[in-house]
């Protein structure tokens, strides 16, 4: 835990809407969130985007030269571009200039570049990213691994349990997580090769409830955590992100349909709103590289201002509440 004033390294140039909305949303965090930011890009991009050209206190701009874009190899990159945004931002942590980074670019690229700069937790095999998945009326889900590691051995697999157990104790004050294996079906001796021989190794685990289904997540009372490999975790998120959209999209054409509905959109629209925020990825704060020795939170592709204001809010949680250091602690070498 700390109460020390924390600084949060965040890669200007990454992401779609990169550098207006995350010079935004920067800015906004270090007004709102009483947290001092470190903006990593090209120079006169970045000010182009500053109120007057004038950093504000708690701010300073980093020039770098070289950005890595969303179609370039990842590991390649960032080995071959050290003067890139995402790389130096990881290597602010790595220095001791920052306490967490963020970063809307190329996620391989984030993750190399905090594996490589930062380095893994020993006794750690593999890196995860653990993604919250909203729960109507409780604390989110943890789903990990969303796309880290796509070929994972089942031992791995045991390891992402133990540090998504420590995240959700940690963010969410979770006294003791339960962990469920994400699988074609609830009955023991369901799913593939490696999900059989995970099931196998969770059953020592603390808080394993066995299998869980798909349909499980969103779901109130079901595991906390969801563990399963960075290839089905990443389709499940997707899959999720998708089917949100759509409903949305369906919510509105259905109160734009006739003018009883379009009369009745006045009461409905707000409360609909207002509901709908705890499912906006936004507000939901992205995601984070658990495994690497540092604070490294990976915001969505399209993320705008206050989607980069609410990453920041996630880093300000973990480095406060000392996840590193309780992974350290916590999770050891499962093989």
């Amino acid at each position: 835990m700390t109460s020390e004033r924390i600084t949060v390294a965040i890669d200007a140039m990454g992401g779609d809407k990169a550098p207006a909305e995350i010079v935004a949303g920067a800015l906004a965090a270090a007004a709102e969130l009483d947290v001092d930011v470190r903006l990593y890009g090209r120079e006169e991009d970045v000010l182009a985007h500053i109120p007057e050209g004038v950093v504000p206190d708690g701010v300073v701009v980093v020039d770098c030269r070289e950005v890595i874009a969303m179609d370039d190899e990842p590991a390649a990159a960032v080995r071959r571009m050290k003067d890139a945004s995402v790389v130096r931002s990881a290597q602010a942590v790595r220095d001791g200039e920052a306490d967490a980074m963020i970063s809307a670019g190329n996620t391989g690229a984030a993750m190399a570049a905090a594996l490589l700069r930062m380095g893994r937790i020993k006794g750690i095999a593999r890196p995860a990213i653990a993604v919250p998945i909203p729960v109507p009326g409780q604390h989110p889900q943890v789903l990990i691994d969303a796309g880290a590691t796509v070929d994972a051995a089942p031992e791995w697999l045991v390891q992402f349990a133990r540090m998504g157990r420590v995240y959700a104790r940690a963010r969410w004050d979770i006294e003791e997580p339960t962990t469920g294996l994400l699988s074609n079906g609830e009955e023991e001796g369901k799913g593939d090769t490696l999900r059989k021989a995970v099931f196998d190794l969770l059953r020592k685990e603390p808080g394993f409830i066995g299998n869980v289904e798909g349909s499980d997540l969103m779901k109130p009372g079901r595991a906390d955590v969801f563990v399963t490999d960075g290839f089905t975790g990443n389709i499940a998120l997707k899959s999720i992100e998708s089917a949100l959209r759509s409903l949305a999209t369906l919510v509105f054409q259905t109160l734009e349909a006739a003018d009883e509905a379009r009369e009745a959109t006045r009461v409905v629209l707000p409360l609909l709103l207002r509901a709908a925020e705890e499912y906006d990825p936004d507000l939901t704060g992205g995601a984070v590289l658990l495994g690497v020795k540092g604070v490294c939170v990976i915001s969505h592709g399209s993320s705008t201002a206050p989607a980069v204001v609410s990453a920041a809010r996630v880093a300000i949680e973990c480095v406060r509440a000392g996840v590193v250091q309780q992974l350290r602690e916590t999770v050891t070498d499962a093989g």
